[in-house]
């Protein structure tokens, strides 16, 4: 499968260059309809469960990997295997051990943000096929260089955006592409969990049963922190992306998907900033990334509208509950869309869509790839990478706005978010928030509000602006390197 050797591997690897598979045509092979695909599951802590159960339970597919740094997973996972699918799972800390068995037919990444896009790379390379959550990448670089390296070797990458495999959504986007309800105006999606305070934590050394080194990867070397493993690594900026790039990216796809022929924005403003229940920490955690975000992009004359409120789901110290909500609207000039119903302008009742002749793939977002596994058809993928890689690119787009942000009142902000009345109804949303769950006032509060960014989508590209251009990309620490060339 590989000119390296285990050995000239392991030798590269120490002497701290990036490591490339090199593969030949042979591989590059069509599965019979019975023929058993092995899969390799890769991050099997939270949702890499979901992915062993899906694989392991379907008929002619095997999981026979188990791929994750911290070895504490393996025996409740491996047993899991065993039940679902009947067969023992080779259990193994470091990727590129599965990645040199040719047997193995295809690589499934639920890991950290961090290591998705080169796990797809380094699985394309050696000739893999991927299944990779969302987001697909942790910048925009690497998002384009999972496209790359996806045609360069002939291989099937399905994004885990799971909403491409509803009919309800597809009915949705359909019906506003079909101009029965009139021209889009604003395509809004909600990603507004409970995302509390997550505490503070010291500095420690990291368990005797992980591999800390591996688990960082691609990242910059940072002590370990319990606040990281298992979860919380979302909430900083170099192993996440925060909520909009969490949760955020399957109602973003959903929200660009309405857009006809939308793939990256002219323009992109955040704001908002990190507030938590721990007042005696001036309303901060340990965590970096915003959990109460507004984000605007612009595609011609439609606008894109992402709204994070993470202040939901119970009460906070202001004593006021509010509802979460993961969804999607969109506004037109004859009405809006939501809930899979059209609601007129000037009318008290909502009207069914019209039904409308769908094309899909066959199966779930799971079975779908699988299927595509078997017919090397990618056209027939529920989410192939280049829709997975425009979608991600939305949510960095969001975050590199309000990093490069600058502190101002709520006031100000207002102002400086595009003059619209549905992007002002976030932002007072927002606001009300704050003040309900928190008790606070605005007053004694800051927020962080971004610059609006002129973005070049097909250059993938800022305009004119160096210190954004430098958040698309990052430095890597070898040999975990993420290439220029695939």
């Amino acid at each position: 499968m590989s000119r390296h050797n285990r050995r000239t591997f392991l030798k590269t690897a120490a002497a701290g260059a990036a490591f490339t598979f090199v593969i030949s045509d042979s591989r590059h092979r069509v599965l019979g309809a019975n023929e058993t695909i092995r899969v390799g599951v890769a991050g099997i802590n939270g949702r890499g469960g979901s992915h062993i159960d899906a694989f392991a339970a379907m008929p002619d597919v095997q999981v026979t990997y188990l791929i994750d740094p911290d070895s504490r997973l393996f025996a409740k996972r491996s047993e899991q295997v065993q039940k679902r699918g009947g067969n023992k799972p080779q259990c193994v800390q470091d990727i590129r051990r599965a990645l040199e068995d040719k047997d193995l037919d295809a690589v499934s990444i639920a890991t950290c943000n961090h290591w998705h896009s080169l796990i797809t790379v380094w699985a394309c390379q050696a000739g893999k096929d991927v299944y990779v959550e969302k987001p697909c990448s942790h910048n925009i670089f690497e998002g384009r260089k999972c496209v790359e390296a996806a045609r360069k070797y002939g291989r099937i990458v399905q994004h885990g955006t799971q909403r491409r495999s509803s009919a309800g959504w597809a009915r949705q986007v359909a019906a506003i592409a079909s101009g029965k309800y009139g021209k889009l105006l604003v395509s809004k999606g909600y990603a507004s969990k409970p995302r509390w305070s997550i505490g503070f934590k010291p500095d420690s050394d990291p368990p005797a049963e992980l591999d800390y080194n591996l688990w960082l990867g691609p990242a910059p070397q940072m002590p370990f922190n319990g606040n990281l493993v298992h979860y919380n690594w979302h909430w900083f900026w170099e192993t996440g992306n925060g909520e909009i790039g969490n949760q955020g990216v399957h109602q973003m796809d959903i929200a660009r998907w309405a857009i006809p022929g939308a793939t990256l924005p002219d323009w992109v403003i955040s704001a908002g900033g990190r507030y938590v229940d721990e007042p005696d920490h001036h309303w901060k955690d340990q965590g970096q990334t915003p959990n109460m975000q507004v984000t605007v992009m612009g595609f011609g004359d439609v606008l894109l509208l992402f709204e994070v409120l993470g202040l939901v789901g119970k009460a906070g110290p202001g004593g006021k509950k509010f509802d979460p909500k993961v969804d999607n609207e969109f506004y037109l000039t004859d009405g809006v869309i939501r809930g899979g119903k059209f609601y007129p302008h000037g009318k008290d009742q909502p009207e069914e869509l019209e039904n409308v002749a769908l094309v899909m793939g066959p199966g779930d977002q799971f079975e779908n790839f699988i299927a595509c596994v078997r017919s090397r058809k990618v056209e027939e993928l529920h989410a192939d990478i280049e829709v997975g890689h425009y979608s991600a690119a939305l949510c960095h787009l969001g975050n590199i706005s309000y990093r490069l942000g600058s502190e101002a009142t709520f006031a100000d902000a207002a102002q400086a978010l595009p003059q619209h009345e549905t992007v002002a109804a976030s932002w007072k949303a927002l606001e009300e928030h704050l003040t309900g769950a928190l008790g606070v006032n605005l007053a004694d509060l800051r927020c962080t509000v971004g610059p609006k960014l002129a973005f070049d989508g097909g250059r993938e590209r800022f305009r004119d602006n160096a210190a954004a251009d430098q958040l698309l990309t990052r430095d890597y620490r070898a040999p975990f390197v993420v290439p220029e060339m695939v």
